[in-house]
Protein backbone atom coordinates (compact mmCIF):
# COMPACT_ATOMS: atom_id res chain seq x y z
CA UNK A 1 0.00 0.00 0.00
CA UNK A 2 2.94 2.32 0.75
CA UNK A 3 3.55 2.10 -2.69
CA UNK A 4 0.16 3.92 -3.75
CA UNK A 5 -0.03 5.59 -0.77
CA UNK A 6 2.80 7.61 -2.38
CA UNK A 7 1.02 9.10 -5.43
CA UNK A 8 -1.40 10.65 -2.56
CA UNK A 9 -1.88 14.41 -1.91
CA UNK A 10 -1.73 15.67 -5.64
CA UNK A 11 -4.30 18.22 -7.02
CA UNK A 12 -7.10 16.60 -8.56
CA UNK A 13 -6.05 17.82 -12.03
CA UNK A 14 -2.99 15.60 -12.03
CA UNK A 15 -5.00 12.44 -11.11
CA UNK A 16 -7.58 13.38 -14.53
CA UNK A 17 -4.10 13.75 -17.07
CA UNK A 18 -3.14 10.82 -15.31
CA UNK A 19 -6.16 8.62 -16.31
CA UNK A 20 -6.28 10.75 -19.71
CA UNK A 21 -2.38 9.25 -20.55
CA UNK A 22 -3.38 6.00 -19.75
CA UNK A 23 -6.61 5.86 -21.70
CA UNK A 24 -4.99 7.63 -24.99
CA UNK A 25 -2.11 4.80 -24.59
CA UNK A 26 -4.81 2.13 -24.43
CA UNK A 27 -5.03 2.56 -28.26
CA UNK A 28 -1.33 3.23 -29.07
CA UNK A 29 -1.23 0.32 -31.46
CA UNK A 30 0.40 1.37 -34.45
CA UNK A 31 3.74 3.62 -33.35
CA UNK A 32 5.10 -0.09 -31.96
CA UNK A 33 4.66 -1.97 -35.56
CA UNK A 34 5.47 1.00 -37.72
CA UNK A 35 8.91 -0.30 -38.77
CA UNK A 36 7.24 -3.52 -39.43
CA UNK A 37 4.46 -1.57 -41.77
CA UNK A 38 7.46 0.04 -43.86
CA UNK A 39 9.57 -2.99 -44.00
CA UNK A 40 6.78 -5.76 -44.47
CA UNK A 41 3.38 -4.43 -45.59
CA UNK A 42 5.51 -1.69 -47.62
CA UNK A 43 8.56 -3.83 -48.94
CA UNK A 44 11.19 -0.66 -48.02
CA UNK A 45 14.66 -1.47 -47.04
CA UNK A 46 16.29 -0.41 -43.68
CA UNK A 47 17.89 2.46 -45.19
CA UNK A 48 15.02 3.88 -46.79
CA UNK A 49 12.86 3.56 -43.45
CA UNK A 50 15.53 5.63 -42.30
CA UNK A 51 14.59 8.01 -44.55
CA UNK A 52 10.97 7.79 -43.82
CA UNK A 53 11.46 8.55 -40.18
CA UNK A 54 13.75 11.49 -41.35
CA UNK A 55 10.59 13.14 -42.88
CA UNK A 56 8.56 12.42 -39.73
CA UNK A 57 10.90 13.88 -37.69
CA UNK A 58 10.79 16.73 -40.12
CA UNK A 59 7.21 17.50 -39.49
CA UNK A 60 7.24 16.92 -36.10
CA UNK A 61 9.52 19.61 -35.38
CA UNK A 62 7.63 22.39 -36.60
CA UNK A 63 4.80 21.00 -34.50
CA UNK A 64 6.87 21.11 -31.38
CA UNK A 65 8.09 24.73 -31.83
CA UNK A 66 4.18 25.70 -32.05
CA UNK A 67 3.50 23.26 -29.32
CA UNK A 68 5.53 25.30 -27.14
CA UNK A 69 4.37 28.59 -27.35
CA UNK A 70 0.75 27.79 -27.57
CA UNK A 71 1.87 25.94 -24.08
CA UNK A 72 2.80 29.28 -22.69
CA UNK A 73 0.47 31.74 -24.33
CA UNK A 74 -3.26 29.95 -24.36
CA UNK A 75 -5.02 27.51 -21.94
CA UNK A 76 -3.09 24.56 -21.75
CA UNK A 77 -6.32 22.27 -21.50
CA UNK A 78 -7.84 23.70 -24.82
CA UNK A 79 -4.33 23.26 -26.50
CA UNK A 80 -4.67 19.40 -26.00
CA UNK A 81 -8.17 18.84 -26.52
CA UNK A 82 -7.78 20.68 -29.65
CA UNK A 83 -4.59 18.60 -30.77
CA UNK A 84 -6.55 15.59 -29.78
CA UNK A 85 -9.70 15.92 -32.08
CA UNK A 86 -6.99 16.73 -34.71
CA UNK A 87 -5.51 13.48 -34.50
CA UNK A 88 -8.70 11.84 -33.82
CA UNK A 89 -10.04 12.39 -37.36
CA UNK A 90 -7.05 11.48 -38.77
CA UNK A 91 -6.87 8.32 -37.09
CA UNK A 92 -10.36 7.16 -37.94
CA UNK A 93 -9.34 7.99 -41.54
CA UNK A 94 -6.34 5.95 -41.90
CA UNK A 95 -8.58 2.85 -40.89
CA UNK A 96 -10.94 3.22 -43.52
CA UNK A 97 -8.76 3.93 -46.18
CA UNK A 98 -5.93 1.03 -48.15
CA UNK A 99 -2.28 0.77 -46.62
CA UNK A 100 -0.30 2.58 -48.61
CA UNK A 101 1.85 5.31 -48.26
CA UNK A 102 -0.64 8.21 -47.91
CA UNK A 103 -2.10 6.31 -44.83
CA UNK A 104 1.61 6.74 -43.16
CA UNK A 105 1.59 10.49 -43.84
CA UNK A 106 -1.69 10.67 -42.53
CA UNK A 107 -0.94 9.06 -39.72
CA UNK A 108 2.85 10.87 -38.90
CA UNK A 109 0.51 14.16 -39.65
CA UNK A 110 -1.78 12.62 -36.94
CA UNK A 111 1.20 12.02 -34.75
CA UNK A 112 2.43 15.80 -35.06
CA UNK A 113 -0.69 16.92 -33.29
CA UNK A 114 -0.21 14.85 -30.96
CA UNK A 115 3.61 16.20 -30.20
CA UNK A 116 2.18 19.44 -30.47
CA UNK A 117 0.43 18.88 -26.97
CA UNK A 118 2.76 17.34 -25.09
CA UNK A 119 4.71 20.49 -24.12
CA UNK A 120 1.41 21.28 -22.97
CA UNK A 121 0.68 18.17 -21.03
CA UNK A 122 4.66 18.88 -19.21
CA UNK A 123 4.29 22.17 -18.44
CA UNK A 124 0.67 21.10 -16.94
CA UNK A 125 2.08 18.48 -14.70
CA UNK A 126 4.31 21.19 -13.47
CA UNK A 127 2.21 23.95 -13.00
CA UNK A 128 0.03 21.70 -10.90
CA UNK A 129 2.45 20.56 -8.78
CA UNK A 130 4.58 22.38 -5.97
CA UNK A 131 8.44 21.44 -5.74
CA UNK A 132 8.59 18.92 -3.31
CA UNK A 133 5.80 16.96 -5.16
CA UNK A 134 7.23 17.27 -8.53
CA UNK A 135 8.62 13.73 -9.20
CA UNK A 136 6.09 11.79 -7.77
CA UNK A 137 3.54 14.11 -10.19
CA UNK A 138 6.01 13.08 -13.07
CA UNK A 139 6.33 9.30 -12.11
CA UNK A 140 2.38 9.36 -12.01
CA UNK A 141 2.31 10.95 -15.24
CA UNK A 142 4.78 7.86 -16.76
CA UNK A 143 2.99 5.31 -14.50
CA UNK A 144 -0.06 6.31 -16.10
CA UNK A 145 1.25 6.35 -19.90
CA UNK A 146 2.27 2.81 -19.46
CA UNK A 147 -0.40 1.20 -17.67
CA UNK A 148 -2.27 2.58 -21.11
CA UNK A 149 0.72 0.66 -23.27
CA UNK A 150 0.47 -2.95 -21.63
CA UNK A 151 -1.52 -4.33 -24.05
CA UNK A 152 -1.55 -2.48 -27.32
CA UNK A 153 1.97 -3.66 -28.63
CA UNK A 154 0.88 -6.91 -28.54
CA UNK A 155 -2.83 -6.36 -29.58
CA UNK A 156 -1.23 -4.60 -32.76
CA UNK A 157 1.37 -7.75 -33.35
CA UNK A 158 -1.79 -10.15 -33.48
CA UNK A 159 -3.82 -7.69 -35.55
CA UNK A 160 -0.63 -6.83 -38.09
CA UNK A 161 -1.38 -9.53 -40.17
CA UNK A 162 -4.89 -9.42 -41.19
CA UNK A 163 -6.70 -6.64 -39.15
CA UNK A 164 -4.09 -3.67 -38.94
CA UNK A 165 -6.89 -1.41 -39.82
CA UNK A 166 -8.86 -2.28 -37.17
CA UNK A 167 -5.66 -0.78 -35.08
CA UNK A 168 -6.18 2.84 -36.41
CA UNK A 169 -9.63 2.76 -35.45
CA UNK A 170 -8.62 1.63 -31.89
CA UNK A 171 -6.45 4.52 -31.39
CA UNK A 172 -8.71 6.83 -32.71
CA UNK A 173 -11.23 5.57 -30.25
CA UNK A 174 -9.29 5.76 -27.34
CA UNK A 175 -7.78 9.45 -28.04
CA UNK A 176 -11.57 10.52 -28.48
CA UNK A 177 -12.22 9.09 -24.85
CA UNK A 178 -9.59 10.56 -23.47
CA UNK A 179 -10.17 13.80 -24.88
CA UNK A 180 -13.81 14.17 -23.40
CA UNK A 181 -12.13 12.73 -20.01
CA UNK A 182 -9.73 15.97 -19.72
CA UNK A 183 -12.52 18.28 -21.58
CA UNK A 184 -15.23 17.35 -19.31
CA UNK A 185 -13.40 17.10 -15.75
CA UNK A 186 -10.62 19.33 -15.90
CA UNK A 187 -11.87 23.08 -14.80
CA UNK A 188 -8.78 24.35 -12.60
CA UNK A 189 -5.18 24.85 -14.27
CA UNK A 190 -4.39 27.63 -11.83
CA UNK A 191 -0.63 26.76 -11.01
CA UNK A 192 -0.14 25.76 -7.51
CA UNK A 193 1.70 29.08 -5.77
CA UNK A 194 5.20 27.27 -3.95
CA UNK A 195 6.60 29.93 -1.90
CA UNK A 196 9.67 27.42 -0.50
CA UNK A 197 13.23 28.14 -0.85
CA UNK A 198 13.95 25.39 -3.19
CA UNK A 199 11.44 27.20 -5.48
CA UNK A 200 13.00 30.25 -6.38
CA UNK A 201 14.28 29.25 -9.22
CA UNK A 202 10.93 28.87 -11.09
CA UNK A 203 9.80 32.25 -10.95
CA UNK A 204 8.72 33.37 -14.05
CA UNK A 205 10.49 35.87 -16.23
CA UNK A 206 7.55 36.31 -18.86
CA UNK A 207 10.28 39.06 -20.74
CA UNK A 208 12.81 37.36 -21.78
CA UNK A 209 13.31 35.02 -24.56
CA UNK A 210 14.24 30.85 -24.31
CA UNK A 211 17.58 31.43 -25.24
CA UNK A 212 18.23 34.09 -22.86
CA UNK A 213 17.01 31.60 -19.99
CA UNK A 214 19.10 29.27 -21.89
CA UNK A 215 21.90 31.79 -21.18
CA UNK A 216 21.41 32.06 -17.85
CA UNK A 217 21.24 28.52 -17.14
CA UNK A 218 23.83 26.71 -19.25
CA UNK A 219 23.23 23.35 -17.04
CA UNK A 220 19.74 23.18 -18.30
CA UNK A 221 21.05 23.25 -21.86
CA UNK A 222 23.94 20.76 -21.21
CA UNK A 223 21.01 18.20 -19.63
CA UNK A 224 18.72 19.17 -22.88
CA UNK A 225 22.13 18.26 -24.79
CA UNK A 226 22.42 15.03 -23.36
CA UNK A 227 18.94 14.30 -23.42
CA UNK A 228 18.52 14.57 -26.81
CA UNK A 229 21.66 12.68 -26.94
CA UNK A 230 19.95 9.93 -25.07
CA UNK A 231 16.56 9.92 -26.58
CA UNK A 232 17.44 9.32 -29.92
CA UNK A 233 19.50 6.42 -28.62
CA UNK A 234 16.44 4.89 -26.63
CA UNK A 235 14.23 5.49 -30.02
CA UNK A 236 16.11 2.86 -31.98
CA UNK A 237 14.70 -0.01 -29.84
CA UNK A 238 11.44 0.65 -31.38
CA UNK A 239 13.28 0.79 -35.30
CA UNK A 240 16.34 -1.66 -34.86
CA UNK A 241 14.55 -3.99 -32.96
CA UNK A 242 11.93 -4.88 -35.05
CA UNK A 243 14.28 -4.57 -38.03
CA UNK A 244 16.82 -7.64 -36.26
CA UNK A 245 14.08 -9.66 -35.52
CA UNK A 246 12.08 -9.21 -38.52
CA UNK A 247 15.04 -10.37 -40.35
CA UNK A 248 15.74 -13.52 -37.79
CA UNK A 249 12.06 -14.54 -37.19
CA UNK A 250 10.05 -13.18 -40.57
CA UNK A 251 6.58 -12.26 -39.86
CA UNK A 252 6.52 -14.00 -36.52
CA UNK A 253 9.05 -11.15 -35.34
CA UNK A 254 5.81 -8.48 -35.06
CA UNK A 255 4.07 -11.09 -32.44
CA UNK A 256 7.73 -11.10 -30.55
CA UNK A 257 8.04 -7.54 -30.85
CA UNK A 258 4.82 -7.13 -29.57
CA UNK A 259 4.86 -9.31 -26.66
CA UNK A 260 8.75 -8.12 -25.78
CA UNK A 261 7.06 -4.40 -25.82
CA UNK A 262 4.33 -4.95 -23.55
CA UNK A 263 7.03 -6.29 -21.08
CA UNK A 264 8.29 -3.27 -21.55
CA UNK A 265 5.28 -1.44 -20.53
CA UNK A 266 4.38 -3.99 -17.71
CA UNK A 267 7.90 -3.39 -16.39
CA UNK A 268 7.19 -0.02 -16.08
CA UNK A 269 3.99 -0.21 -14.51
CA UNK A 270 5.80 -2.77 -11.61
CA UNK A 271 8.58 -0.89 -10.97
CA UNK A 272 8.02 2.47 -11.52
CA UNK A 273 6.41 2.97 -7.81
CA UNK A 274 8.99 0.86 -6.20
CA UNK A 275 11.51 3.10 -8.01
CA UNK A 276 10.23 5.93 -7.15
CA UNK A 277 9.96 5.00 -3.49
CA UNK A 278 13.01 3.33 -3.14
CA UNK A 279 15.34 5.99 -4.59
CA UNK A 280 13.37 9.06 -3.57
CA UNK A 281 16.58 10.33 -1.83
CA UNK A 282 18.61 9.85 -4.59
CA UNK A 283 19.21 13.23 -7.27
CA UNK A 284 18.05 13.78 -10.81
CA UNK A 285 21.46 13.57 -11.79
CA UNK A 286 22.15 10.28 -9.85
CA UNK A 287 19.41 8.66 -11.55
CA UNK A 288 19.35 10.12 -15.06
CA UNK A 289 23.57 7.80 -14.84
CA UNK A 290 21.85 4.92 -13.41
CA UNK A 291 19.37 4.93 -15.75
CA UNK A 292 22.07 5.86 -19.09
CA UNK A 293 23.78 2.60 -17.62
CA UNK A 294 20.93 0.14 -17.53
CA UNK A 295 19.78 1.30 -20.82
CA UNK A 296 23.35 0.24 -22.32
CA UNK A 297 23.83 -2.56 -20.62
CA UNK A 298 20.13 -3.52 -22.21
CA UNK A 299 21.06 -2.81 -25.61
CA UNK A 300 24.75 -4.63 -25.31
CA UNK A 301 22.61 -7.86 -23.91
CA UNK A 302 20.11 -7.84 -27.00
CA UNK A 303 22.99 -7.10 -29.62
CA UNK A 304 24.45 -10.55 -28.34
CA UNK A 305 21.77 -12.51 -28.10
CA UNK A 306 19.88 -11.93 -31.13
CA UNK A 307 18.31 -14.84 -31.89
CA UNK A 308 17.74 -16.15 -28.35
CA UNK A 309 14.39 -15.26 -27.98
CA UNK A 310 14.09 -16.08 -24.21
CA UNK A 311 17.37 -13.17 -23.67
CA UNK A 312 15.19 -10.64 -25.42
CA UNK A 313 12.59 -10.60 -22.48
CA UNK A 314 15.93 -10.24 -20.14
CA UNK A 315 17.68 -7.41 -22.08
CA UNK A 316 13.98 -5.66 -21.71
CA UNK A 317 13.47 -5.84 -18.42
CA UNK A 318 16.93 -4.06 -17.88
CA UNK A 319 16.48 -1.60 -21.13
CA UNK A 320 13.14 -0.75 -18.86
CA UNK A 321 14.56 -0.38 -15.28
CA UNK A 322 16.96 2.15 -17.57
CA UNK A 323 14.45 3.98 -18.85
CA UNK A 324 12.18 4.22 -15.50
CA UNK A 325 15.12 6.04 -14.02
CA UNK A 326 15.88 8.29 -16.99
CA UNK A 327 12.06 9.47 -17.25
CA UNK A 328 11.51 10.06 -13.77
CA UNK A 329 14.85 12.39 -13.48
CA UNK A 330 14.71 14.03 -16.66
CA UNK A 331 11.19 16.43 -16.22
CA UNK A 332 11.77 17.22 -12.79
CA UNK A 333 15.62 18.33 -13.23
CA UNK A 334 14.46 20.72 -15.44
CA UNK A 335 11.29 22.03 -14.13
CA UNK A 336 13.03 22.96 -10.55
CA UNK A 337 15.63 24.77 -12.14
CA UNK A 338 13.59 27.11 -14.83
CA UNK A 339 10.79 29.78 -15.00
CA UNK A 340 7.63 28.37 -14.67
CA UNK A 341 7.03 31.23 -18.06
CA UNK A 342 9.00 29.15 -20.06
CA UNK A 343 8.22 25.67 -19.08
CA UNK A 344 6.01 25.17 -22.69
CA UNK A 345 8.46 26.89 -24.84
CA UNK A 346 11.92 24.81 -23.19
CA UNK A 347 9.62 21.61 -23.47
CA UNK A 348 8.67 22.44 -27.04
CA UNK A 349 12.83 22.99 -27.53
CA UNK A 350 13.79 19.90 -25.87
CA UNK A 351 11.82 18.04 -28.53
CA UNK A 352 12.91 20.01 -31.23
CA UNK A 353 16.70 19.62 -30.77
CA UNK A 354 16.07 15.59 -29.91
CA UNK A 355 14.27 15.36 -33.11
CA UNK A 356 16.82 16.54 -34.94
CA UNK A 357 19.73 14.16 -33.18
CA UNK A 358 17.09 11.59 -33.90
CA UNK A 359 17.44 12.70 -37.75
CA UNK A 360 20.73 12.66 -38.01
CA UNK A 361 21.07 8.73 -36.05
CA UNK A 362 18.11 7.73 -37.73
CA UNK A 363 20.03 8.27 -41.16
CA UNK A 364 22.85 7.02 -40.04
CA UNK A 365 21.59 3.84 -38.16
CA UNK A 366 19.59 2.95 -41.55
CA UNK A 367 22.36 3.09 -43.60
CA UNK A 368 24.84 1.27 -41.45
CA UNK A 369 22.70 -1.20 -41.34
CA UNK A 370 22.05 -1.88 -45.01
CA UNK A 371 25.78 -1.15 -46.42
CA UNK A 372 27.94 -2.03 -43.08
CA UNK A 373 26.39 -4.31 -40.98
CA UNK A 374 23.58 -4.64 -37.89
CA UNK A 375 26.59 -4.91 -35.33
CA UNK A 376 27.82 -1.30 -37.11
CA UNK A 377 24.63 0.15 -36.77
CA UNK A 378 24.58 -1.28 -32.95
CA UNK A 379 27.86 -0.07 -32.30
CA UNK A 380 26.83 3.53 -33.25
CA UNK A 381 23.81 3.71 -31.11
CA UNK A 382 25.72 2.40 -28.04
CA UNK A 383 28.38 4.63 -28.85
CA UNK A 384 25.87 7.75 -28.35
CA UNK A 385 24.08 5.89 -25.16
CA UNK A 386 27.63 6.34 -23.64
CA UNK A 387 27.76 9.60 -25.25
CA UNK A 388 24.97 10.69 -22.60
CA UNK A 389 26.15 8.90 -19.85
CA UNK A 390 29.34 11.27 -19.90
CA UNK A 391 27.36 14.29 -20.02
CA UNK A 392 25.04 13.28 -16.95
CA UNK A 393 28.39 12.69 -15.03
CA UNK A 394 29.32 16.36 -15.78
CA UNK A 395 26.04 17.52 -14.99
CA UNK A 396 26.15 16.00 -11.39
CA UNK A 397 29.52 17.55 -10.87
CA UNK A 398 28.51 20.77 -11.73
CA UNK A 399 24.78 21.06 -10.62
CA UNK A 400 25.15 21.80 -6.82
CA UNK A 401 27.40 24.59 -7.39
CA UNK A 402 25.26 26.03 -9.94
CA UNK A 403 21.39 25.49 -8.11
CA UNK A 404 22.43 25.57 -4.33
CA UNK A 405 19.08 25.67 -2.59
CA UNK A 406 17.99 22.56 -4.27
CA UNK A 407 20.70 20.94 -1.71
CA UNK A 408 19.82 22.40 1.12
Amino acid sequence: MNLINQYRGLRREVYILFFGRMVTNLGSMIWPVMTMILSQKLSLSASVISYYFVAGSLIMLPANLIGGKLADRFNKKWVIVFCDAVSVALYIICGFIPMSIATVVLFVVAGAFQSMEYPSYDALFADLSATKDRERAYSLDYLGANLGLVLSPTIAGLLFKDYLWLSFIISGVSVALSTLLIAVLIRDITPVEDKSEEASYQKSESGEGIFKILRKNPLILLCIVGGALYGAAYSQYSYIMPLDMGAVHGEEGAIIYGTVSSLNCITVVLFTPVITRIFKRMRETGKMITGRLLIMAGYVLFALILGFIPGYYIAMLIFTWGEIFTTISEGPYISRRTPASHRGRLNGFMSVLSTAVMFVIDIAVGNLYDYASPTAAWALIITITALSIVIAIILKALDKKAYPKLYK
